[in-house]
């Protein structure tokens, strides 16, 4: 494992979770490291803050109300290759089940992070 600080200033993010809390916390810690945040709490929120906000990374639940973080990546990625960008993408799960991080590595997520 590397040693490298990774340095947030000036990062822009989106951060997709429906539970509160999560939102709360992930924007304070990443604003603190000095990031641009925008907190969505579904899959509908975040599609309408990307009519006007351009991030630089996506951090998304997979379980969503309204709709599945794996498809939520796909529209956002198809916005994004429209624009001429491609944006990286993390996703968050509390599931552990091999499965489920196979699932959104496949949706096309780059990382799998359990919470």
């Amino acid at each position: 494992m590397s040693n490298q600080l990774i340095s947030f200033q000036g990062l822009r993010l989106l951060i997709v979770d429906d539970d509160t809390d999560t939102r709360i916390l992930l924007t304070f810690l990443f604003e603190l490291e000095g990031a641009e945040v925008i907190a969505a709490a579904s899959a509908d929120e975040a599609l309408k803050i990307m009519s006007s906000f351009k991030p630089d990374i996506l951090i998304s639940d997979i379980c969503l109300p309204d709709e599945d973080g794996c498809s939520l990546l796909l529209k956002i990625k198809n916005l994004e290759a429209k624009r001429g960008r491609k944006i990286p993408a993390i996703a968050l799960t509390a599931s552990t089940f091999e499965g489920d991080r196979k699932r959104a590595l496949l949706a096309g997520y780059d990382i799998n992070a359990s919470r």
